[in-house]
């Protein structure tokens, strides 16, 4: 249900004010295309498919052209997060895959898979990816000794909306102005007025926003950078602004969707929680970049959260008990 409304709402908000909605739909679908392969693979092979995803994961960070991000004078900025959240992604799944497995050896080796990302997030100079896969990381070793997943879920749902809320924070002015310029220098300032752009549109229209994709032709401080596309580079104040509410509440629901997903999954505890900080990490990029616009990205979160509240297919074990005897006759004397 949750899906079939971000699907149909941008549908909605384009009939109303006009603009594009296939990049919702396709971010959609992908979603989940990913979340099917994702249950499909971790039934039937819990500990192979999420290496698998890993590896695929790192490769394309390193190998797709927009996925790299390079000099930061000439890579718009929404390829830093894209990388980032793809190596947040592949940390989360080799993790997985080391708590799904049974060995010494090849927890070890997993483990390694999973230092190894993020030394590969320092060498593209991507420093987000670096410290995200690391979190991902040091999450699934402390994961590894929990015993209640709720809590662990519960934490990771409140630092989503942290991050979410000091965004927004940001983008109102409702911060202290020490903080708000330290976070301008890391962020850019032509980031936070895209932000303040956003918030402004999404409190003139709260109803429907101002149309799918039309966030670049009214917004002032996308007109004056070529770099800063069409989009404010936030997914929360994006959705405000040109779905309205409704469509930033239907993100959040999608979020809270995953994570009683994971709440519910028959998979031990130090998967689940380990899958469910590796998306919390892709929801903080999100909440302050562009990564969800990249299909890698909403394909890999799909993926990793179908693998994470897959039920692995137990072998199937042969009954050597002896069939019991028939029941005597009627009126024959049992012996």
């Amino acid at each position: 249900m949750v899906m079939g409304a971000c699907a149909a709402w941008p549908l909605i908000t384009a009939a109303v004010r006009g603009g594009r909605p296939e990049g919702m739909l396709l971010a959609v679908l992908a979603v989940a295309a990913g979340y099917a392969a994702g249950r499909i693979g971790g039934a039937l092979l819990p500990v192979a498919a999420p290496a698998v995803a890993a590896l695929a994961g790192a490769g394309s960070a390193v190998l797709v052209p927009d996925l790299t991000p390079g000099p930061q004078l000439v890579t718009p900025p929404g390829h830093a997060g894209a990388t980032a959240a793809v190596l947040a992604l592949s940390a989360g799944g080799a993790c997985c895959a080391a708590g799904a497995a049974s060995g010494r050896a090849v927890r070890l080796a997993l483990r390694l898979l999973a230092a190894g990302i993020v030394v590969t997030g320092a060498a593209l100079g991507s420093v987000g990816g670096c410290v995200a896969a690391a979190v991902v990381l040091l999450c699934s070793l402390v994961a590894g000794r929990a015993v209640r997943r709720g809590p662990g879920l519960a934490a990771l749902a409140v630092t989503a909306a942290g991050v979410t809320g000091l965004t927004w924070a940001v983008a109102g002015r409702a911060v202290p102005e020490g903080f708000a310029a330290a976070l301008e220098g890391r962020l850019t300032p032509h980031r936070v007025e895209l932000w303040r752009d956003a918030l402004t549109m999404a409190e003139q229209h709260p109803g429907v926003g101002v149309g799918p994709g039309n966030f670049g032709s009214l917004s002032t401080a996308a007109a004056r950078s070529v770099l800063s596309g069409d989009r404010p580079h936030s997914a929360p104040l994006q959705l405000a602004a040109e779905q309205g509410l409704v469509g930033a509440a239907l993100l959040a629901a999608a979020f809270g969707w995953i994570l009683h997903a994971l709440w519910r999954s028959p998979r031990s505890t130090a998967v689940v929680l380990t899958a469910g900080a590796a998306l919390t990490a892709v929801a903080a990029v999100a909440a302050v970049g562009n990564a969800l616009s990249f299909s890698a990205v909403p394909l890999g979160a799909g993926l990793l959260a179908g693998l994470a509240t897959a039920r692995p297919l137990a072998p199937v074990a042969h009954d050597r008990t002896p069939p019991p005897a028939d029941p005597p006759e009627p009126g024959r004397p049992v012996r």
